[in-house]
């Protein structure tokens, strides 16, 4: 057996775009026809590795769908070539292979049957299906009749409970309740610790970065890049606000001077912007005003963060954001959310931002990041980001379940009291 479930060497997909519908028939018939070629992908490779969750994410029209249909022989690429080895149970779209005039029950049925399935298998996995599902007595009406919540609940339901060794899924749970989503992130642990290979596309961030082992990066089409969660993510950010995250990288500045040298500050942070407005320093400080890396928690700290403000910029707003070390955004605030508007952003003018709160994250490593956005003639601007810029530790001498501390006051009552 391969130590590969997935492996996609120098894949193309071109679409031909004609100027009308009947110049496809022209061309069928051997016609000559103005036809523009559009290229879905271009040269991408990668290998998925037998047991790992994989996400594909990437801006809309990058691609991620048609690759995930040509893994699945939903569509043939134009050059390039898949090999997947393991049983593939595919969710591309919500209902996709469901009858609408058969109930659940008979889709799933049919679904199964199609997978490769006898009836006495499937007979064996339903009621495990329908538990999953949890829709009630709509299984046996007809699908044409579900919203699309139940077409999502049933259609992954299916897809998780006939043991695939592949799991492809993409974007199916952006539909359902919080619940179903939570049910769902739960089969998805409970995969990777049977040592299943799971790929899937989503725009939900947290999800990315929570689940996956690896992330490959999409652009116009083409691999930009494929690394760590966090990494990527990242460099996907870049992409939403128009940078060039390679650029970007090649191009980052020296380490900042000031307040930023009297602590540790992350020397491969990510920087990345216009610069129409720039943070030129930063700094944490504890309780008694010091610059420091480590806070306790409980305590009363400090952020602040200096910009200048390099022409005139309409109405800035600077943020924090605090993110655990796998890349997942936790907390954060700016002053849009705090209703502190910047007062004095003309060309030539600088300020300092100071976020001043208390600390009831839980003991451990967090990174902090740092940003200043706005406008600028009309047009939302990424003046300047910095990600990752510094870590910071929480000392505590109690941690409580989750991300941060709810502080409770807790009482107990006893005898008559109670």
């Amino acid at each position: 057996m391969s130590d590969f479930a997935i492996q996609v060497k120098h894949l193309d997909k071109m679409y031909k775009l004609y100027n009308k519908p009947s110049d496809r028939l022209r061309e069928t018939l051997g016609l000559k026809v103005p036809v523009k070629e559009h290229y879905a992908l271009r040269d991408v490779s990668f290998d998925v590795k037998r047991g790992e969750t994989v996400g594909i994410i990437g801006t809309n029209g990058s691609g991620k769908s048609t690759i995930l249909k040509i893994i699945t022989g939903v569509l043939n690429p134009t050059a390039g070539e898949v090999t997947v080895d393991g049983r593939i149970s595919a969710l591309l779209e919500l209902g996709a292979g469901f009858n609408p005039e058969y109930s659940g029950v008979e889709n799933v049925y049919l679904n199964g049957t199609m997978m490769g399935f006898s009836k006495e298998e499937i007979d064996g996995r339903l009621q495990d299906i329908l538990d999953f599902a949890d829709i009630g007595d709509f299984v046996y009406q007809p699908v044409k009749s579900y919203s699309s919540g139940m077409f999502v609940r049933l259609a992954f339901a299916v897809a998780i409970n006939i043991d695939p060794e592949i799991l492809i899924v993409d974007e199916a749970l952006s539909v359902g309740d919080v619940f179903f989503q939570a049910k769902c992130y739960r089969k998805f642990e409970d995969f990777k610790a049977m040592g299943k290979t799971i790929l899937f596309v989503s725009h939900d961030l947290s999800s990315i970065a929570r689940y996956c082992d690896r992330v490959i990066l999409l652009n116009k089409g083409v691999k930009l890049n494929e690394g760590t969660p966090k990494k990527m993510v990242d460099m996907y950010k870049q992409l939403l606000v128009g940078q060039d995250p390679e650029k970007a990288e090649k191009e980052k500045k020296k380490q900042k001077e000031s307040w930023s040298r009297q602590f540790q500050v992350n020397p491969n942070m990510l920087e990345y912007g216009s610069r129409l407005a720039e943070i030129v320093d930063f700094a944490v400080l504890d309780e008694k005003g010091l610059c420091t890396n480590t806070i306790e928690k409980g305590s009363s700290f400090q952020i602040k963060m200096k910009v200048a403000f390099r022409e005139n910029i309409q109405d800035p707003i600077l943020a924090y954001t605090f993110k655990d070390i796998k890349g997942t955004e936790i907390t954060g605030t700016n002053t849009l959310f705090e209703k502190v508007p910047v007062e004095h952003s003309q060309t030539g003018d600088s300020c300092t931002v100071i976020f001043t709160q208390e600390m009831y994250l839980q003991g451990g490593e967090y990174l902090l990041s740092f940003g200043c956005t706005g406008y600028k003639d009309g047009e939302f601007t990424v003046f300047h980001r910095l990600y990752d810029a510094c870590n910071v530790t929480v000392v505590s001498e109690k941690n409580t379940v989750g991300f941060y501390d709810m502080n409770s006051q807790v009482e107990i009552q006893y005898g008559e009291e109670a």
